[in-house]
């Protein structure tokens, strides 16, 4: 509904002078008159009220996720595999990272590569707890730490976990430092460091799997030649 519509149907009403035995004929031109208003007012409520749900609507797949108040209990039972990458997070201790959302959303990944991926799409949900495994740990296991505790050595000579470059979490500081990475910095320079490779990193991981595809089809291929 265009304004000028509206403008015409005000001006109606302002300029028609009403009669004192004319109310029928009154009644049906002012109708007439202010249903383009009416038309425009009830499409700007409707807006108005969809724009507010859309705000207050968490967006990104943490509504998909499992809510766990206690996510560390039982964590391979419930969380066994990556979200993104598919790769078992028990197999990948030392780097894997656990992610409990306000809402308490609990998502598992195997490493900060695609923590950082989860944290970006779930923008209007804020980040209650992150663990990480502790590298330094001697257990065939790594245990959980808090991420906020943990001292990350960034190593750009040595692979990562689903990255080119090492980025490892460590409890003890000097251990992080003994390692003899480029440097150790709290999580969010790690993320940071995470988020700045990920454009390589992605396309990296897209061409190993792609060559892994090939491989496996062209497997399958020749056993399917060979049985017949």
């Amino acid at each position: 509904m265009s304004l000028h519509v509206v403008a015409h149907g005000l001006a109606l009403l302002c300029s028609f002078k009403f009669g004192k035995t004319d109310m029928n004929r009154r009644s049906l031109l002012t109708s007439a008159a202010l249903a383009p208003v009416f038309t425009v007012l009830a499409s700007v409520t409707a807006n108005a009220k969809m724009e507010q749900s859309n705000h207050a609507k968490p967006h990104g797949p943490t509504s998909h996720l499992k809510i766990d108040a206690n996510p560390t209990d039982k964590e391979f039972e419930k969380y066994p595999t990556c979200s993104y990458c598919g790769m078992d997070r028990q197999k990948w201790s030392h780097t894997r990272h656990l992610i409990q959302y306000e809402n308490d959303a609990t998502e598992g990944t195997c490493s900060i590569h695609c923590a950082a991926i989860s944290l970006s799409l779930n923008m209007d949900s804020g980040p209650k707890n992150i663990w990480v495994g502790d590298a330094g740990s001697d257990a065939e296991i790594k245990p959980l730490i808090k991420v906020e505790d943990a001292h990350y050595a960034l190593d750009p000579s040595k692979p990562g976990t689903m990255s080119a470059s090492r980025k490892w979490a460590y409890a003890d500081a000097a251990k992080a430092a003994s390692v003899g990475a480029e440097r150790v910095v709290p999580f969010d320079a790690a993320l940071e460091a995470a988020y700045g490779d990920m454009a390589k990193n992605t396309l990296m991981i897209r061409k190993r799997r792609a060559e892994k595809h090939a491989h496996m089809d062209k497997k399958m291929k020749a056993m399917k030649d060979k049985a017949n």
